[in-house]
């Protein structure tokens, strides 16, 4: 049976008792007695010895770990928090053929975000075109700030002749992800310590998918594209949250192999880059996004509901859809309404709705993820 850890209550009665069964005639109850005090000092010291021992006993285990510790345990099964990595893409500037932008030309996103070049470009056409990165964060936090899409405005940091100073990104900036969590650790390494590594099978892929920055969830569904393949679907629910956590590029292989035309780009050939040292020699492997696949809801009985509850039913609709919504129908056929109309009945100021649509239990379908579509409020 569990240790019956004493409250602080129970240790200063204890100490007094103590105090009064040692010291004959003694009254350590007096409020401003020195035995009072010892014994108050006393207690206070053993509860925190027991606070102490009890967090030891919470790093001795890995499902309890936190911190170091929990880094600690995690790297027993080669499971290592992903650092902060930074938005690559590229960036277009009007200018006069023959100019050169050189290497590490520092540039400006709209907002005042610093990146930098990353090679030699030359005007040609009447534009350069030079691949960026976002600066990285000084404290090795945050990453996913650099992320942005195709079109957004960039000018130069220094004034170059023969090139104009205001460009565009013309193509999506990908890749920034801020520094791993505790809780994405912990989530891999339990995964790591339950599922025995076993040589390519569907979970392995599952593993080498989220060891890639930013890629918060991931599924594999064998054969997707046919008898030898595999197919992994992921999901940036962080770095990427500005598209609903869908990764951004386009679907494909990784970059060295040579049995598909169709090259990943942008989130998906990062996943497709690690996993391809990795997976058997045989498989031919597909990095995809998922669909988004919008579910209208309607409620009644909500007359009453404020913007905040609202937004917090919101919230919950999301929370179910992140736990239990996958591309693929092997693991979870469907979402239960029950799972959301009980996280809705959690919320204050809810009590009498209705949820008329769905009507249903939500199937997940392969290749596509549920997403919040419109909400009818009645």
């Amino acid at each position: 049976m569990p240790y019956a850890r004493p409250t602080l209550s129970q240790l200063l009665t204890q100490v007094k008792q103590d105090i009064a069964a040692g010291l004959e005639g003694s009254d350590p109850l007096l409020r401003f007695g020195n035995l009072n005090i010892t014994g108050v000092a006393l207690a206070n010291l053993i509860n925190a010895v027991y606070g102490y021992l009890d967090w030891i006993a919470q790093q001795a285990v890995p499902v309890t770990s936190s911190g170091e510790f929990l880094l600690a345990w995690a790297a027993l099964k080669n499971v290592y928090q992903e650092p902060a990595a930074q938005a690559t893409g590229t960036v277009s500037f009007p200018g006069t053929n023959g100019v050169d932008l050189p290497f590490g030309t520092p540039i400006t996103r709209g907002d005042g975000v610093g990146y930098t070049t990353t090679a030699d470009a030359t005007v040609s056409g009447g534009a350069v075109v030079a691949p960026a990165i976002a600066n990285a964060d000084p404290t090795g936090q945050t990453g996913a700030f650099g992320n942005c899409d195709a079109g957004t405005t960039f000018t130069l940091g220094t004034a170059i002749n023969g090139i104009q100073s205001n460009g565009t990104a013309t193509t999506v900036f990908t890749g920034g992800a801020d520094i791993e969590s505790e809780d994405s650790v912990m989530t891999a390494m339990l995964q790591a310590y339950q599922n025995v590594p076993q040589g390519g099978d569907a979970q392995d892929y599952v593993t080498w998918a989220l060891t890639v920055p930013g890629v918060t969830r991931a599924w594999c569904n064998p054969n997707g594209m046919g008898a030898g393949t595999v197919v992994v679907y992921t999901m940036f629910d962080n770095s990427e949250a500005s598209h609903g956590g869908f990764p951004q590029g386009t679907n494909g292989v990784a970059t060295g192999e040579p049995r598909s035309p169709t090259t990943a780009t942008g989130d998906l050939l990062a996943v497709a880059n690690a996993i391809f040292p990795k997976q058997p020699v045989t498989a031919l492997v597909y990095s995809y996004a998922p669909v988004a696949n919008p579910i209208n809801f309607a409620f009644t009985g909500t007359s009453g509901w404020s913007a905040a509850t609202k937004t917090a039913v919101q919230n919950a609709i999301n929370s179910v859809f992140l736990q239990y919504g996958a591309p693929v129908t092997t693991s979870i056929p469907d979402i239960d309404i029950s799972l959301i109309e009980s996280e809705i009945a959690a919320i204050s100021g809810t009590a009498g709705f209705v949820m008329t649509s769905p009507s249903a239990n939500i199937p997940n379908v392969l290749g596509q993820m549920p997403t919040i579509g419109t909400i009818a409020y009645t």
